[in-house]
C-alpha cells in the first residue's frame, strides 16, 4: 500500500467503551445489599394472603393499589373463598361487592373470575411455578408474576414497581429506562446470595426510606455508596 493509499483510507473509529450495568463497583454494591441484609434479615411483602391462589388474586388487585387498601379488600375475600373453586362460586357480583373500594374494581374482578376459571380448566385448580404460564393468566403481567414467584416459590426474581424502579435508578444500582431493562440489569449485578431477597429490600427501601419527593437520606443504610447528586440533609 502506497502512503498516499493509505492517507485515503479512513481511519478506525475507536471501539466505544462497554455500558456499565452499575454505576457502583463490585465492592460497593455487595456492602449495599450486606447493609440491607443487617437492617432486614428476612424482609417479606406487606401483601396478606394465605395460599399460593390468594397471592396471585391479592398481587392482581394491588396493581394501581396501596398493599393496605388491597388488605382491607381481601379480609373479607378470602375469608369467602381462598381457592379458584370457591371464587367462582362466589362470582363475580359478590367478587365486585368485596373489592369495590379497589381501583378499577370491575375489570379487576373479571380478570379474578377468569384467571380462576383458567386455573382450574388448565392448571388442576393449582397456581403454575413458571413466567410464561403466568403471564397467560389475565391481569398477569411480567412484574406480578416475579412477585408469586419470589414470595411463593422462593425463587429469586425481581419485581420491578415504582419504588424499585426509581432505587435503581437513583442509587445508580442499576440504571434503565424500563422495568425490563432494570430487572435484568440488576440479575446481572447482584451478588447471587442476595438475589432471593433483593427485590424486598429494594422495594422496602424505596417505599421507606428512598421516598420520591423527599428521600430520608440522613438515615438511610446504604447513603455511602448511592451515587444520587441531590442528597437530602439534617434540618439545622
Amino acid at each position: 500500500m502506497t502512503e498516499k493509499q493509505a492517507a485515503r483510507k479512513p481511519a478506525k473509529k475507536p471501539a466505544s467503551p462497554k455500558k456499565r450495568a452499575s454505576r457502583l463497583t463490585k465492592a460497593e454494591i455487595r456492602t449495599m445489599f450486606e447493609a440491607f441484609q443487617r437492617v432486614m434479615p428476612e424482609p417479606k411483602g406487606e401483601l396478606e394472603y394465605v395460599n399460593a391462589y390468594t397471592l396471585l388474586v391479592a398481587v392482581v388487585l394491588s396493581a394501581q393499589a396501596t398493599d393496605v387498601g388491597v388488605n382491607k379488600a381481601t379480609r373479607g375475600l378470602f375469608a369467602e373463598a381462598d381457592t379458584p373453586e370457591k371464587m367462582l362460586a362466589l362470582g363475580l357480583d359478590r367478587v365486585k361487592e368485596h373489592i369495590k373500594t379497589i381501583g378499577l374494581f370491575n375489570s379487576k374482578a373479571k380478570n379474578v373470575i377468569a384467571l380462576s376459571r383458567i386455573l382450574i380448566d388448565e392448571h388442576g385448580g393449582a397456581v403454575p411455578q413458571d413466567r410464561d404460564s403466568l403471564e397467560k393468566l389475565p391481569g398477569v403481567g411480567r412484574k406480578t408474576a416475579n412477585v408469586v414467584l419470589n414470595i411463593f416459590f422462593g425463587q429469586p426474581t425481581i419485581a420491578v414497581d415504582t419504588h424499585l424502579f426509581r432505587v435503581s435508578n437513583r442509587t445508580g444500582l442499576a440504571p434503565g429506562k424500563t422495568p425490563l431493562a432494570v430487572e435484568l440489569a440488576l440479575e446481572k449485578v447482584i451478588p447471587a446470595e442476595f438475589l432471593l431477597h433483593a427485590h424486598h429490600w429494594l422495594i422496602l427501601h424505596g417505599r421507606y426510606t428512598c421516598k420520591a419527593r423527599k428521600p430520608l437520606c440522613p438515615t438511610c443504610a446504604v447513603r455511602e455508596v448511592c451515587k444520587f447528586k441531590e442528597k437530602t440533609v439534617e434540618p439545622a
